[in-house]
Order: structure tokens, then sequence, then C-alpha cells
């Protein structure tokens, strides 16, 4: 009999979910929430009240477009945390009364586990490679940057990760100091490819071992731009494409230095990407070209999966069922749920 998984994600602005049956997609609706591009950035409250509007017809749709009817789903897996806390509430509330109205098991799942167990979804009639353990994955979003050792679907260790901002987040900060709309990452990685990547130096912090430090980076753009825009107002808007190739190459380079390091260090040659920064074609690109001179097996995800959603929710509960790995109804949230690691 087919394990079927209903997959709730809501940790952030984006109310998704997914049918997964024996590891296999079926289907994966994803809800954005157009109103906080006016505020440039997520407003946690105007998040959980689009989630709690958003959620029953997006696992209406998913259930619908899986071909899947309420009474066959086998488990439902939910975003326990890191996250907001609204949003996190909607969705762990919902999947816990659907869990119960069905008498089925409730999983609680690791976000950050989530986007590296993307790996591991299938699709019908797509022949997709998977990583070997171990591997390394290199996970990069607005809210994260980590190096972690993947030792199996659900025993992972982090061998480095940013003391203080997100690679993601300093390229949003940036952006908006350009004045480029939110979310600015995105607007960065289009601007690069016509830029020279090199017209502009900014430093990189080191910070010793295999963490990552982003902040002294968008303190030294911020008074970068100050003193050229001093000396000539229109600069930003005449430098734009350059400005955001060189930022760019700089985040880029400063996340493959210590991921080569990793390598190097542990002898893995198996390396995938992560996380919703794994859409920027420059670190694509330069994971691809380290893989090619260096013997890498690399592995990097659609675009569709490297943003929050519910797909990489229900993989990894269907892993967790497989092993028995159940919540109890009392479960709660986490804002900073720590990674899970062993």
């Amino acid at each position: 009999m087919s394990v079927i998984i209903l997959g709730i994600e809501s940790s952030c602005d984006e109310t998704s979910a997914s049918v997964i049956s024996d590891g296999t997609l079926l289907s994966n609706v994803i809800a954005g929430q157009e109103v906080h591009r006016k505020y440039g950035g997520v407003v946690p409250e105007l998040a959980s009240r689009a989630h709690q509007q958003n959620i029953v017809p997006v696992v209406d749709t998913a259930l619908s477009d899986a071909g899947i009817g309420r009474d066959q789903v086998t488990a439902v897996g939910f975003t326990r945390g890191p996250g907001l806390m609204g949003s996190l509430l909607v969705g762990t509330s919902f999947s816990k009364g659907f869990a119960l109205s069905l008498n089925i098991p409730l999983i609680e799942v690791n976000h950050l586990q989530a986007h590296i167990l993307v790996h591991f979804i299938k699709e019908h009639g797509v022949s997709i490679a998977q990583p070997a353990f171990p591997f390394i994955c290199l996970l990069v979003s607005g809210g994260h940057t980590q190096l972690v050792i993947v030792k199996n679907h659900l025993s992972m260790e982090i061998a480095g990760q940013t003391i203080d901002d997100a690679a993601g987040e300093a390229f949003d900060k940036c952006a908006k100091l350009m004045g480029l709309p939110y979310p600015g990452g995105p607007w960065i990685d289009k601007y690069a490819r016509e830029g020279d990547p090199k017209a502009f130096f900014f430093p990189r912090p080191s910070v010793g071992g295999l963490d990552y430090s982003f902040s002294g980076l968008k303190t030294s753009f911020l008074y970068f731009l100050r003193d050229r825009e001093k000396e000539s107002p229109g600069f930003i808007k005449e430098n734009i494409n350059d400005l955001c190739a060189s930022l760019q190459y700089t985040i880029v380079q400063i996340l493959m230095y210590n991921l080569d390091r990793l390598v190097f260090d542990t002898g893995i040659t198996e390396v995938a990407l992560a996380g919703g920064v794994a859409a920027n074609s420059g670190l694509r690109n330069a994971v691809g070209e380290y893989g090619k001179r260096n013997k890498w097996r690399v592995y990097i995800p659609k675009p569709v999966y490297t943003t929050d959603n519910a797909a990489m929710i229900a993989i990894t509960a269907y892993y967790k069922y497989l092993q028995g790995a159940w919540s109890a109804q009392d479960v709660t949230p986490e804002a900073r749920f720590g990674f899970c690691s062993g």
C-alpha cells in the first residue's frame, strides 16, 4: 500500500501544500503574498493573516491536483520551525486538526533539513540524479547560511554557518540600498548578468574555521555607495549592472571559499546546493565550474525547489514516517527550531 504524505509549509510568506506518494511528487501548490512588496520586507502579522486565508484553498487544490481524497492520506507533515511564529502557528494548527480528524500520524519537519532533502524528490517520467551519502550541502537562504555534512536522510551535521547575517539577507539589503524592489536577490542576479563582476572590489570577511559573516560586507557596501554618490549623484543608476555583478561575485566567492575547504578537508566530493539563494545563477554557475575543475559530483535543484515549498516538507515527512518518527498532538511550533544533527 502506498505511503501518501500531505505536506504543509507556512514558515514565512508562502502558503504551500504538496502531496507525495512513495517519494514521488503528485502536486506542489504555492500561494505567495504580494502584500509585502510595498513594505520592502515580510510583515509578520500580515503574513499570518494571509496564511489563514490561503491554507484551506491551497490544501484543497493540492489534493485535487494529485487526484487524492482526504481519506487516502497516510500522514501529514508540517513545518515546525524555524520561521515566523504567527505563520508557523497557522500551518501547525491546520495540520494538527487535519491529522486528528482522520486519525492519521502527524509529523513535524525541520525547515532547514527539508531544504536539503529536496534532492530526493522523485517525479513521474523524470530521471533525477540523487546525491550519495555522505554528501556536503551548501544551504543558502534569506535567513540561513550553512555548510552541512549529510550522513543520511535524517542525520546531518553543521560544519560551518553564518555568525550574523545570511547571504540572502545580504543580497536583499544591499539591493534595497541601490533602490531595487523587494525581494532584491533576483534583481541583483538579473542586472549582474550584464555587468563586470570585477568592476568594483568589496571586502571578504574572514571569521575563522568554516563560518561565514556578511554584516561587514553590507556595511562596507553602504559606505561605498554613500561616498560614490557624494562624488556623482547618479552613480548607482549609471553603474547598476557592474555594482550588482561585483556584489554577487563577492558573495559567491565568500560562499565557495569555505565550501571548497570543506570538500578538501573531508574528501567528500558529492556536493549539493539548497535554499532560496540556490536559484542565483552566479552561485549555480560557480558550483558547476568548481565541480568540473575539481571532479565533484554536483547536485543543483530546480528553481521551484529552492524557495519555500511544501514538496520539501512532504519528502522529509515521508522519510520520517518510514522510521516511525511521528509527533504528538501537543507539539508546538518553534520560531528558532534548532537544526537536528546526529
